[in-house]
């Protein structure tokens, strides 16, 4: 059985390393996509401080993602490709690091508490977009190029055992 540790987050290298390991470990043999998605998602909400929701969505078709797996308030069901930070992403096929959402053209605020957000899109080995990883904080500027790495490094781990 998984059991999550608690991980100092002083060093954010340290700590994404950590993360990384602790994810191996929960996805190790299981590679339903849903389930993985579920106990990645409880698991960056659980160790990442100050967010207020953690999460999945998935490209349902080139126009479209949907709501995946999260942990958080209630969110937006389906957003379209372009549009906001998560489709955005998609557009663009690229990690977007939101330091303040209300600046962001377009944004679409699902809870009026998050400022700042990180969405690290889900491509497989053949160039695909599967959908983002979405992160939100009510804090402004709460992500760093740090945090965008040890996300992006979570996403490949994800990937690797899902898709």
């Amino acid at each position: 059985m998984f059991a999550a540790a608690k991980i100092d987050t002083t060093d954010k290298h340290v700590f994404y390393a950590e993360l990384a390991s602790q994810l191996e470990g929960l996805l190790r043999g299981e590679s339903d996509v849903i389930a993985n998605a579920a106990n990645t998602a409880a698991l960056i909400f659980h160790a990442l401080p100050d967010l207020n929701w953690a999460g999945f969505y998935f490209l349902r078709s080139e126009q479209e993602l949907v709501l995946g797996p999260f942990q958080g308030k209630p969110a937006c069901v389906r957003i379209a490709t372009g549009k906001g930070v998560c489709g955005t992403s998609v557009a663009r096929r690229e990690t977007m690091l939101v330091e303040d959402v209300h600046a962001f053209p377009g944004h679409i605020a699902c809870d009026a508490a998050s400022r700042s957000e990180l969405v690290v899109p889900l491509l497989d080995s053949a160039g695909r977009v599967l959908g983002v990883i979405d992160l939100d904080s009510p804090l402004p500027g709460r992500f760093d190029p740090a945090d965008q790495a040890g996300v992006e490094k979570l996403a490949a781990i994800w990937i690797a055992h899902s898709a």
